[in-house]
């Protein structure tokens, strides 16, 4: 019984990760890369400042990830990813817009 249960775990992960393998998974890798790495650098920059920091960079990252998430999820005809990208994708642009905005305003 464990052997042919590992046996379809083992089959399953091989059709998932090989069998399926073309360049949609490998975009949707770089993308899900993107989108965590704006958690890394919000991290960062909080350790570095012994508080909680939003810079820039976490902007820049949800938007990169995002996009390319929703692309993903468009080509993948998936409603709910579509409608949680495409409102995260608006979301992280106006953040971005409010920070432009601010040190534009900060800078005059």
């Amino acid at each position: 019984m464990l052997v042919d249960l590992s046996h379809l775990v083992g089959a399953y992960f091989v059709d998932v990760f090989v069998t399926r393998l073309d360049w949609w998974i490998f975009l949707g890798f770089v993308a899900q890369g993107l989108f965590t790495m704006r958690f890394v650098v919000q991290w960062i920059a909080s350790e570095r400042a012994g508080r909680s920091i939003i810079p820039i960079g976490f902007w820049y990252f949800s938007i990169a990830g995002g996009v390319l998430l929703l692309i993903y999820a468009l080509y993948r005809r998936d409603a709910v990813f579509i409608a949680g990208q495409a409102f995260g994708v608006f979301v992280y642009l106006r953040n971005l817009y409010f920070v432009l905005r601010e040190r534009k305003t900060a800078a005059v």
